[in-house]
């Protein structure tokens, strides 16, 4: 009992600690902040909603597709004069952006429209589900990352949408980590999955508008495809510099913080690991009950990870893998989010912990969110992580390049 009350202690210094260091290192701009950003719901509403003028429209978001005020994208399409709001559709984690596992289909309590879940029994809009639709439009929040969901959900609709003759109209939003730039190496084409919808890197570098135009051209998709794009927005920018206010998209990316270690740490939990999900600090801690904190805190400081603090720590995840098991680990503090580089963290972890408990790290389903055979071999055979980072910069150079024409920014 007594370790289990220190190692909740631990936990919550922790997260109190990371919010103080957080706003020093990531609410910090290089330049004059972008104060007059904004993103695709407000520029539609300053067209007067004019693309959807007359159309009986679906529309695909969650709780972080607000105005820059506030307001619900839901509400202020259902109140848009001339516009026809008749269907809600959710990602996964529901309109709430809350909830983990499959939901089901339910009702907008403020609107009383229906909800088609598109993380349930399908991960596709339905024929029926699109029935009575002239148009589908799509206002989510993504973070950058290949293995966040949102992109294939939206690459999903996209196709539906294409086969129905349905237009499909995309508002756009920050990438909140567009700062940190293209990494990680492409997926294998053998591996596309719902977590790896395109051959491209971790990082892309991408909105998800860029994303939409980028499926539809290279996909071959052919939707009938808008892209509201934003205002005052640049090219890899910061979210902090935007001066819009964060809303979590999904329960786990509760801070910015977690949204920029999440490409390197989110990449390592199909291993045997806890990456603080069910934590105060989701994607800033990451062990597990036999890890030794110390020895990898040694040899992660050892390494010199740029803009990165780390420290070792024992945490207790309340819900997800381990519950309720004390993990000896590592806590992170981002000290410098220009010089950061989340990938090659997660590859020093992954090294680090293939050195130190080669049989009791069983990393092999790292291959579900790395995506490459290659990566994954460079890792087993103890590779040098600014060598195996080398390796990929063939591939992000050549999707950088088929990427261009497709970005508005």
């Amino acid at each position: 009992m007594r370790a289990l009350l220190s190692a909740t202690l631990l936990c919550v210094t922790f997260a109190m600690a990371g919010h103080a260091e957080e706003a020093q290192s990531l609410n910090t701009t290089n330049g004059p902040p972008d104060r007059q950003v904004l993103t695709g719901i407000d520029v539609l509403a300053k067209q007067g909603f004019a693309p959807l003028s007359g159309l009986r429209l679906g529309l695909l978001t969650n709780k972080a597709g607000k105005t820059r005020e506030g307001r619900r994208t839901v509400d202020v399409l259902a109140k848009a004069e001339g516009v026809k709001l008749v269907a809600l559709f959710s990602p996964e984690h529901g309109l709430g952006a809350d909830r983990e596992g499959e939901i089901g289909g339910t009702f907008d309590s403020a609107t009383g429209l229906p909800i088609h879940s598109l993380y349930g029994q399908t991960k596709r809009p339905t024929p029926e589900m699109l029935q009575g639709l002239d148009a589908i439009a799509i206002d989510l929040q993504d973070v950058g990352v290949r293995f966040y969901t949102y992109a294939t959900t939206m690459a999903y609709v996209m196709e539906e949408a294409a086969k129905a003759k349905i237009k499909v109209v995309v508002l756009d939003r920050p990438n909140p980590i567009g700062g940190a730039g293209t990494s990680g190496p492409v997926l294998d084409k053998d591996l596309i999955s719902f977590v790896g919808y395109f051959p491209m890197p971790v990082t892309h570098g991408l909105t998800l508008g860029e994303l939409a135009r980028f499926f539809n051209g290279e996909g071959h998709i052919g939707a009938d495809l808008q892209v509201i794009a934003m205002e005052g927005y640049r090219s890899q920018s910061w979210f902090a510099d935007t001066g819009l206010a964060w809303e979590s998209p999904s329960p786990n990316l509760k801070r910015l913080t977690g949204t920029l270690l999440y490409p390197g740490i989110g990449m390592l939990e199909f291993a045997n690991l806890s990456v603080g999900r069910g934590t105060p600090a989701p994607f800033e801690v990451v062990g597990a009950p036999w890890i030794d904190a110390a020895a990898l805190a040694r040899e992660l400081t050892r390494a010199q990870v740029p803009g990165v603090r780390v420290r070792p720590t024992t945490f207790v995840p309340k819900s997800s893998k381990f519950k309720g098991q004390t993990c000896q680990g590592v806590a992170l503090t981002v000290l410098s989010r220009d010089r950061f580089d989340a990938l090659r963290l997660g590859l020093e972890i992954a090294v680090a912990l293939r050195r130190l408990h080669p049989e009791a790290f069983e990393h092999r389903d790292l291959l579900k969110l790395l995506g490459s055979r290659e990566t994954l071999a460079a890792i087993e055979a103890g590779k040098a992580p600014s060598a195996i980072a080398a390796s990929w910069q063939a591939g992000i150079a050549m999707f950088k390049a088929r990427a261009a024409p497709y970005t508005l920014y």
